[in-house]
This record gives structure tokens, sequence and C-alpha cells, in this order.
């Protein structure tokens, strides 16, 4: 028995036939934004093959974070890449120019369950080796706090200007502490925080922001941890 896949996108349900391939993209079975030309064509594809779900970057340029339902296990899909589709919950999250979408897929009868993560006593949260510091909160909170008051409809990240005016911070301190993160989290496994030797990573606020939200560092509960607009 094969088992039932469902993508919700912004509440609205698309079945998909395990006979045919689905596409996600600017042209596809599921049009995330036909107006965002930074977005391919068809981005993502979801298909049956081999006994199990499989979801395949199909595009040319743009990467994809995927978590499971609760943040335990996460994965950096960049193109070319195939990943098997094995839990009840997974969220997908990606960056296109200036806007980040997310999109949830429901297997119903999953092979496999996820494990709990449990919060420390001190309320930081431990993901592999990387705990966030107060400051690293508030500073992930303040470039992911348009994408988590949407929710799954698209966000926008700041500038690290923006950012730090939103804390209160000179953005030399922003970007030191920005920095210190991406490498922290480069050394315990994150792909996409940096670039090549000599590069810059110019999307890594963005794949910060796709981790820290598909593996739960920071949710929407946390927002009000943010300082109030207008001071």
């Amino acid at each position: 028995m094969i088992p039932e896949l469902t993508i919700d996108f912004c509440g609205e349900l698309y079945p998909v036939d395990p006979a045919t391939p689905f596409t996600v993209g600017r042209e596809a079975d599921l049009i995330l934004d036909e107006d965002n030309t930074f977005l391919h064509r068809q981005f993502l594809r979801i298909e049956w093959e081999n006994g199990m779900w499989w979801l395949r970057n199909v595009g040319s340029a743009l990467p994809a974070t995927v978590s499971s339902g609760e943040g335990e296990m996460q994965a950096w899909l960049a193109p070319a890449g195939q990943l098997p589709l094995v839990f009840p919950l997974a969220g997908v999250w990606f960056t296109a120019g200036e806007t980040t979408y997310e999109f949830e897929i429901l297997i119903k009868q999953a092979p496999w369950e996820a494990v709990s993560v449990i919060p420390q006593t001190d309320g930081s949260l431990t993901i592999g080796a990387v705990q966030l510091t107060i400051d690293q909160r508030l500073m992930v909170l303040a470039l992911a706090e348009d994408i988590l008051r949407r929710q799954a409809r698209g966000g926008t990240i700041p500038t690290s200007q923006q950012a730090a005016d939103r804390l209160g911070w000179a953005v030399t301190k922003f970007n030191r502490k920005l920095d210190y993160l991406c490498a922290k989290l480069d050394e315990a496994g994150v792909r996409g925080l940096h670039g090549g030797p000599g590069k810059l990573a110019v999307s890594r606020k963005a794949r910060l922001v796709e981790y820290c939200v598909g593996t739960q560092m920071v949710t929407a509960a946390d927002l009000p941890l943010l300082p109030p607009r207008g001071r």
C-alpha cells in the first residue's frame, strides 16, 4: 500500500498522485508565486519511486531546507539533490530573491516517527553541539520575524542594518555575532552558511533563518522576546 501524501501550502491541500510526479515552482502543479522571477519555473518535484516518496531539487540554483515536523531532523537539499520522505510531517523552506517560502508535506502511515527535541532547563536549545545564547536568539528572531509572523505565507529577511536597528544594536555588533553563529553552525556541520575559498555566503542570512526555523531553534512563541517597536 502506498502511503498517502498531501502538500499543505497556506492552508490549501494538494493530494499527490503516486502515478504522476508533482512539481513546485513558478509554473508548476503548485504555483507558489508566478511573479517572482528568481523562483524556478519548476524547482522541486515529489514522486513515488522504488517503494518510497522522494523530494528532488530539479532547479539549477536554489537550495531548500527540509525539516521533520518537530525539527529533530534537518537536511539541505542542493540543486540535483534528492531526499526520501519518511516522516509524517516535513517542512520545506527556501528563499528566492527577497522572499522566503514555506510549505508542508504530510504522509499518512509514514515509515518513521521522529523523536522530540527536549529544551534545556535554562531555556536554551541545543541542536548538535551549538547552543543559542540570548543575544543569538534575538539576532535570529530579528532576521526571522517577518517569516514567523506570516507563518506559511512568504516573508522577507531584513538587511543586517535593519535587523540591528530592530534590536537597538550597532550594525558592527550584529555582524560580529552573525559571523560567530554562522561559523559555529558551520563547524557543527550545517551546510550553506559559508561559500568556497575567498567567497562570501551571499544568502547566509536566508540559510540561517531557514535552518533555525526548520529545526525550531526559534518559533513564533519567541517573538515577544523582541523589543517593542518604536523604541
